[in-house]
């Protein structure tokens, strides 16, 4: 009989609080063809239907806010095993003109080349470059800057690459990726000496001969090194 009646005084203090909608939304990042890019979709209903925006949805009564991420990303591209984390949370009373909605705001890097393409087109999605990218609803730009500082600060102390590059890369390729990524020019043979000497990438016996004339050997995480997980520090840039 206590228990009922506790519960009963909590129901109703709880009622004298505003209830608000709270949804997540996602900086998914790919690299491809030399560039930093972000996947968006076109908004599906009103406000602001049509327009662009990044990928999201609102958290459900029996999931956690990184349940509800991650089904928006297999939902979005068919992948499982996405590298997350959690960036922000926005929450300004008027940022969405429908309702009063608190967003959780999440990074996810992906590899373009695994993805589910068919399943992007069918949600009407598109690989922006981060260079050129159309105008956003609501505060997603500010969203995405926050993710983006996120990226480049975890880029700064750990070495990213697993999560966005083929399983064997070069280290021109690698800088190309640190170059898309903080948008700026690395030298050369700087890079090249700070990465050798972290010590995680284990070299190939095996040639890209589509770089130079003599070939730039592939490189590879060794074992089970991510990238992301180093307790190396990269200090970058």
């Amino acid at each position: 009989m206590k228990q009922a009646s506790l519960i009963l005084m909590l129901s109703e203090m709880y009622k004298q609080h505003p209830r608000h909608y709270i949804a997540v939304d996602c900086s998914i990042f790919g690299y491809e063809d030399g560039e930093l890019k972000l996947l968006l979709y076109p908004r599906g209903f009103e406000p602001s239907i049509g327009k662009w925006s990044l990928m999201g949805g609102f958290v459900q009564e029996d999931e956690s806010m990184e349940e509800a991420a991650r089904r928006v990303l297999l939902q979005t591209t068919g992948l499982k095993d996405i590298f997350l984390e959690q960036a922000s949370a926005f929450s300004k009373p008027n940022r969405d003109p429908g309702a009063r909605v608190i967003s959780m705001t999440f990074m996810a890097l992906i590899r373009i080349d695994i993805h589910d393409k068919d399943l992007v087109r069918e949600n009407g999605a598109h690989w922006w470059p981060i260079t050129k990218l159309p105008t956003l609803i609501f505060d997603h730009e500010a969203i995405v800057e926050n993710a983006l500082a996120l990226l480049q600060q975890k880029a700064s102390i750990d070495l990213i690459g697993k999560e966005l590059l083929p399983e064997m890369f070069t280290l021109m390729q690698l800088r190309n990726l640190y170059e898309a990524i903080f948008q700026k020019t690395f030298d050369p043979g700087n890079f090249r000496k700070k990465i050798l000497s972290i010590g995680i990438l284990e070299k190939l016996n095996l040639k890209n001969t589509t770089e130079s004339k003599k070939g730039a050997f592939y490189y590879q995480f060794k074992n089970s090194e991510t990238g992301m997980k180093s307790e190396r520090i990269v200090k970058f840039p």
